[in-house]
């Protein structure tokens, strides 16, 4: 294990994490101390200022996860109406061969 001082809101804060994920922790570190300046909450009181920013990241969290159901509906639709091309495709294909049936010369006849 490994301890990582995170700067959030104007304190430090020690937060143990495993071995190598010390950059990681503080990268995440420094995204909840951007959004508690962002938002103006460093004049809070720390559980105050840390359930702000803890609200604040569930938000996104949220809003990703919409959007990723979005793009899956958008990926869904695309598909049915690829499927609906693929179909429509294989029946002008089907007419125009049987067009092309009609139009071919009829063999002589032997009489």
């Amino acid at each position: 294990m490994s301890n990582v001082n995170l700067a959030i809101g104007g304190r430090t804060f020690t937060v143990a994490c495993a071995r190598g994920e010390e950059g990681h922790v503080t990268e995440l570190g420094r995204m909840v101390d951007a959004r508690i300046t962002a938002a103006g909450s460093i004049a809070q009181n720390e559980t105050r200022m840390l359930l702000f920013a803890a609200l604040m990241l569930a938000d996104e969290v949220h809003e990703a996860r919409a959007a990723l159901a979005e793009g899956a509906e958008a990926i869904g639709q695309s598909e049915a109406l690829h499927a609906q091309m693929e179909a429509r495709i294989t029946q002008i294909t089907q007419r125009l061969e049987d067009l092309a049936q009609l139009l071919d010369p009829a063999e002589p006849s032997s009489t």
